[in-house]
């Protein structure tokens, strides 16, 4: 089988627990994807800041991104 690269988008918080890793689709550049997802965050409401990261996931995951477990080393500055 052929092996595939995966294109991965850091999703950055000021809060460190909540950074979050994705998959980019195949079909958008990293500049698409980077507008994509832009639009999509400002897009779903912050009425409960609890489950917001997951609303934003899903909606992601519904449109071919994928979340990815990381784990999280030590700052390099």
């Amino acid at each position: 089988s052929a092996q595939m690269t995966e294109r991965l988008m850091v999703l950055p918080s000021k809060d460190v627990s909540r950074l979050r890793v994705v998959t980019v689709p195949e079909d958008l550049s990293p500049h698409e994807a980077y507008r994509y997802v832009t639009g999509l965050v400002a897009e779903i409401p912050r009425d409960d800041d609890e489950y917001w990261i997951e609303n934003v996931l899903d909606a992601l995951e519904d449109h071919g991104f994928e979340t990815v477990d990381f784990a999280l080393g030590p700052s390099l500055d």
